[in-house]
């Protein structure tokens, strides 16, 4: 197996210390770069195991911190925080760039070739970005088909995939028309799958705390999910041999 190299960073966003997991790849030149945003629990292992898969895949991954190296288990708290955080495309894009700001000056960061990649709240955050223009090879999201601004779409400049669950209640059929009519609108490069039965998060493993209605582990959909992710990342962003 491959052998990579992962370490904690502190960096500050949103008035908090965030703590992301970075992971390197094998050997010593530059590589091609994703961000990987959380769902709105934050960060987990789950997102810094798929950091690590993305290293062995030849990839600088940083999995990045949103609640200031908190977990959010209780939903309750989860929806306090993250609620008016979607409400604020500022909040959103300063997170996010002050994450990419930790990953592009990585040395072994090809800093001309990142994607960003996210889960709920942290898709919404890689979402943002290319929407604040920032530039981006490939744009990942599942369970966050958000909506921006009028006009700041046409401001993305790569491929834009979008995985949902087609019972997922948070991100229903008029939330999947508004994005991609959004998507359509900007000339952005998009494409949307449709995960049929599954519900939102259906990507996550389950959990040991109370989640949210509407809310389920679907296995064969999620690996069906880290396929297209990883597809995705191979046409925008190849690894060179």
């Amino acid at each position: 197996m491959t052998t990579i190299t992962t370490r904690t960073v502190s960096y500050p966003a949103d008035g908090l210390t965030m703590i992301g997991h970075l992971a390197l790849p094998a050997g010593a030149g530059r590589r091609p770069a994703v961000l990987l945003g959380p769902e709105g629990t934050g960060l987990s292992d789950v997102e810094r195991r798929r950091a690590d898969a993305l290293a062995e895949l030849g990839y600088v991954a940083l999995a990045f911190d949103i609640h200031g190296g908190r977990y959010l288990s209780d939903s309750e708290e989860m929806l306090g925080r993250c609620l008016p955080l979607l409400d604020d495309t500022g909040r959103m894009r300063d997170i996010g760039r002050a994450a990419l700001e930790v990953l592009r000056t990585e040395p072994r960061t090809d800093p001309d070739r990142i994607a960003a990649v996210g889960y709920g709240t942290g898709g919404a955050i890689a979402l943002e970005l290319g929407r604040d223009g920032v530039d981006l090879r490939a744009i990942g999201t599942v369970n966050a088909l958000t909506t921006g601004r009028p006009g700041e779409a046409a401001r993305i400049r790569c491929p834009v995939w979008a995985g949902v669950g087609s019972e997922d209640p948070i991100m229903p059929p008029a939330q999947r028309e508004a994005f991609t009519a959004e998507m359509q609108a900007a000339g952005v490069d998009w494409r949307l799958v449709v995960y049929g039965g599954a519900l939102h998060a259906f990507h996550h493993p389950p959990v040991d705390h109370p989640t949210v209605p509407g809310v389920g582990h679907h296995p064969r959909h999620a690996q069906r999910a880290w396929q297209d992710i990883v597809g995705l990342l191979a046409e925008c962003l190849p690894v060179a041999g």
